[in-house]
């Protein structure tokens, strides 16, 4: 059987009597009850309990174990590593400087026509040896290579009466680099004039116009604007004796005149154009700097 239990309330006056002391606060739960009733007083009693703090919840995070980690580990080795596409750059960073040759020019000139001519035609193309001056061996300026391969510059240069052609042309691959060379051309032109044969803020009409009224030295330009002027009638071929290729040079990307796809295309067909006949002619002589 359950024990009953029974709850007596107790006065100020017994609790004195019994323990002797008057002073221990009772609350006189009577009057309590009688004012809030039974369910308000047991409330007070039991809000006056400290409510416990509620416990922030950690963060969990979740680690790979190891066997996912071998896995991972095990899949990046089974995938194939996808290899950089190497750049001119990079394999002429590699390439000691090397100067220009006559055979060089020969093989470019082989390998573009290779797959378009004929066997006859490709003879035709072939520049004779007797055509090329000495090339640059890297330790010449331009001036002094200039002053070795031409070295009766000042005759030449008092002889040429004819509008409309030049005696040399200078073939860059920028007007950058047209400018370099022109400024280096000080010590060697003498008295002679010097045009710029480039595109870059120079509408073609103006060079055209100069070329008709004065008389031109030397030409410094790049192969697709020349060519331009050779095609529209603007530049004639009839005095010209000397065709310099700035073949040796190199850009900021370590690129030289034939290592850039589009000027070496346009530097072929400049050289198609009437260039390779009159060097099998023997009019024109054709240096590598």
């Amino acid at each position: 059987m359950s024990q009953g239990y029974s709850v007596q309330w107790v006065s100020r006056e017994t609790v004195d009597s019994a323990y002797g002391q008057s002073n221990i606060p009772v609350h006189n739960d009577e009057s309590l009850k009688e004012a809030t009733g039974p369910s308000q007083a047991i409330q007070q009693h039991t809000s006056s309990k400290p409510f416990p703090s509620k416990k922030r919840k950690q963060s969990t995070e979740v680690f790979p174990t190891v066997e996912k980690e071998q896995s991972k580990k095990e899949e990046s080795e089974a995938k194939p590593k996808k290899r950089r596409k190497k750049k001119i750059s990079d394999l002429l960073a590699k390439s000691p400087a090397k100067p220009g040759a006559p055979e060089d020019l020969q093989k470019l000139l082989n390998e573009h026509f290779g797959a378009k001519c004929s066997v006859i035609e490709l003879e035709e193309l072939k520049l004779p040896d007797a055509c090329f001056l000495p090339a640059n061996d890297l330790t010449h300026s331009f001036s002094s290579y200039l002053k070795e391969i031409c070295p009766k510059w000042a005759k030449l240069r008092k002889n040429h009466k004819e509008k409309k052609s030049v005696v040399m042309l200078i073939i860059c691959s920028s007007a950058l680099r047209c400018l370099e060379l022109i400024k280096s051309l000080a010590a060697f032109k003498g008295d002679g004039k010097v045009m710029k044969m480039f595109a870059k803020h120079i509408k073609i009409q103006e060079q055209m116009t100069k070329l008709e009224k004065g008389v031109i030295h030397v030409g410094v330009g790049t192969p697709g604007r020349i060519k331009a002027l050779i095609q529209q009638d603007g530049l004639s071929l009839t005095a010209l004796k000397y065709l310099i290729l700035d073949w040796n040079w190199r850009d900021q990307k370590l690129r030289r005149l034939v290592d850039i796809p589009e000027i070496r295309k346009e530097t072929i067909e400049l050289l198609e154009l009437r260039l390779i006949k009159l060097c099998r002619d023997g009019s024109l002589k054709l240096g590598l700097f």
